[in-house]
C-alpha cells in the first residue's frame, strides 16, 4: 500500500513509494541481501551504497575493517625506524651501528699517543742504567733496535695525530687512530721486553701503560672500526 514499508530479507529494508514495488532482482542498486541498508527514498538525503564505510548505516562501523592497516591500529607505530648512520664518505659501515664521535677517536688517539712516548722515555733510560754483562744494557745491538723502533713509530703517530687535529677529517682521524693504537700497543711490550721480569712487578709502571693501551684500543672507532673506514674512502 503507498507509503507503507514491507520488511525484505533479514536485516535488509525495502521502501515502495507511490506504488512502486520494492527492487528486489539480482544487480539492482537496492539489495535485499543480508547486512545490507540501502534505501532510496525520494526528497530524503542519500544512503552510501552497500560496502562503504558510512557510520549511519546499521551494524556497520567506521573504524577500519580488522586485518587492514591504520595509523591508530594497536600494536602498530606510525613511526619509522631510524636511519643507520653513514661514513664520512657517504657509504655504509656495517660493522657497527653508529659511528663513532670522529672527535672521541682523536682524543683516544692523543692518550696512545701519550703513552708511546712515555714508553719510550721508560725504556731508553732504562737501557741508559741498568747493566749486564759489565756494561751497560744500551750498548746492546737488540736493546738499541727496540729503542729505535718505540722512537719511530711514537714519531709518526705524532704526525698523524697533529695533521688531523689541525684537518678534522674523519678520515685522518681513523688513520691517526691506527697509528697511535699500534704505537703505544706495541711500544709497551717493546719497554716491557726492555725492563725484562721488572716490568711486570707493581714497583714499575710499564704494566700499567700497556693495560691501559690495550683498554684504549678498544674504544669505539679503533681496530676494524678505523680500517673499514680507511678501506671505504679509497674504493670511494
Amino acid at each position: 500500500m503507498p507509503g507503507s514499508s514491507s520488511g525484505g530479507a533479514g536485516g535488509s529494508s525495502s521502501a515502495a513509494v507511490g506504488g512502486s514495488s520494492s527492487a528486489a532482482a539480482s544487480g539492482s542498486s537496492f539489495l535485499g541481501a543480508a547486512g545490507s541498508s540501502s534505501v532510496a527514498v525520494p526528497g530524503s538525503s542519500s544512503v552510501e551504497a552497500p560496502g562503504s564505510s558510512s557510520a549511519a548505516a546499521a551494524g556497520r562501523s567506521s573504524k577500519a575493517a580488522p586485518g587492514r592497516y591504520s595509523a591508530a591500529a594497536p600494536g602498530r607505530s606510525s613511526t619509522t625506524a631510524p636511519a643507520r648512520d653513514p661514513s664520512p664518505s657517504g657509504l655504509h659501515v656495517s660493522r657497527s651501528s653508529r659511528v663513532a664521535d670522529p672527535v672521541a677517536v682523536l682524543l683516544t688517539a692523543a692518550e696512545q699517543l701519550g703513552t708511546a712516548t712515555r714508553v719510550c722515555e721508560l725504556a731508553v733510560q732504562h737501557a741508559g742504567t741498568r747493566e749486564q754483562f759489565g756494561q751497560r744494557i744500551g750498548a746492546f745491538q737488540a736493546v738499541k733496535h727496540l729503542c729505535a723502533q718505540m722512537l719511530v713509530r711514537a714519531e709518526t703517530a705524532r704526525a698523524a695525530v697533529y695533521a688531523a687535529a689541525v684537518t678534522a677529517d674523519p678520515v685522518d682521524i681513523a688513520a691517526a687512530r691506527l697509528l697511535a693504537d699500534e704505537a703505544a700497543e706495541r711500544g709497551a711490550r717493546d719497554c716491557l721486553q726492555v725492563h725484562g721480569g721488572m716490568g711486570f712487578t707493581w714497583e714499575c709502571e710499564v704494566q700499567l701503560h700497556l693495560k691501559r693501551a690495550w683498554v684504549r684500543a678498544r674504544r669505539g672507532g679503533g681496530g676494524a672500526e678505523s680500517e673499514e673506514l680507511l678501506a671505504v674512502d679509497l674504493l670511494a
